[in-house]
């Protein structure tokens, strides 16, 4: 299950890895009982429709923004989804499904995904970075998730990048004020374009407006900037661009930026791409994950019943 701001996508698979059946929805993220009810909605319908039962299930993997307090079981860091920083608010997903289960930050599970099935094949050291209605960055070291000590690696969105003093929103960091679809769109309107969303600025961007292609050079400038400090300190060869901007705005926003990171890096810049499986990542980030510990699960029983 990947559980967002603006939607929630839910599949079904079995041990080989094919998706059975599948469920993509608005998200009623606006307060978590709606959402743990649509949830667990979602998981009955397409049971039914296998013809399955929860008891028929190994493992869930749920994909978050944020950080798991497992102290508190509170889910820090996640502005987007209100009411899941109080205390035993992730517990609630227990109720979705009559399984183990797994949380794991959503962006994580893109670079995982997009490890396992897109650009990130093959390639020891990249990072997944996903700019949408929040920003966050999955971190693949030696062909492996780096997670950090408390599991905040890629908390990008606090980097000091931007305008203005980082201390005025305390629910978002800085470079995601800016940078965001809500930062795009702020910007846009200071500078006097008519525009509803992120969307519409970056259409008229590539329609030629030219308030809206002000807007543009900053967004670029802001992902330059905070990507420069992630070749500085992680050296990756890969940055995969991907979130609701990146998808959006990808033919506008890869070249040009990498094109400036030329200029703030020491050595030769990482390769800028597209995600290849876009909206799909964090989806298949779970089941990536879903895969490999379901598969360790199912056998061990086999071996205590043998």
């Amino acid at each position: 299950m990947d559980i967002g701001r603006n939607y929630v996508r839910v599949a079904l698979a079995d041990l080989v890895g094919d998706i059975v059946a599948r469920r993509d929805e608005p998200s009623r993220a606006d307060h978590p009982a709606e959402l743990i009810a649509q949830l667990t909605g979602l998981a009955a319908e397409l049971l039914a429709g296998a013809g399955l039962t929860a008891e028929d299930i190994t493992l869930s993997v749920f994909g978050t923004p944020g950080i798991h307090d497992k102290e508190t079981g509170a889910l820090l860091l996640a502005p987007n989804l209100p009411g899941w920083e109080l205390p035993g608010a992730v517990e609630r997903l227990a109720e979705v499904v009559a399984a183990p289960y797994v949380l794991e930050n959503d962006v994580d599970l893109a670079a995982v995904g997009e490890g396992a099935y897109g650009l990130g094949q093959g390639v020891s050291h990249f990072v997944f970075v996903s700019i949408g209605t929040g920003i966050g960055m999955g971190v693949v070291i030696d062909g492996r998730l780096y997670r950090g000590s408390r599991g905040a690696a890629g908390e990008i969105s606090y980097l000091p990048v931007g305008e203005g003093d980082p201390r005025v929103n305390p629910g978002r960091g800085m470079f995601e004020s800016v940078a965001s679809a809500d930062g795009v769109l702020a910007l846009a309107r200071r500078l006097g374009l008519d525009a509803a969303t992120a969307k519409d600025v970056f259409d008229a961007a590539r329609a030629g407006d030219a308030t809206a292609g002000r807007v543009l050079a900053a967004e670029v400038d802001h992902i330059a900037h905070a990507l420069a400090g992630v070749a500085a300190v992680l050296d990756p060869e890969l940055v995969v661009l991907g979130g609701g901007i990146g998808a959006q705005a990808g033919d506008l926003l890869a070249g040009p930026v990498a094109e400036r990171l030329e200029s703030l890096v020491a050595l030769r810049a990482p390769r800028i791409q597209i995600s290849s499986i876009g909206p799909d990542a964090v989806l298949l980030g779970a089941l990536a994950v879903g895969l490999a510990a379901a598969r360790d699960q199912v056998f061990e029983q086999t071996v205590a019943l043998a």
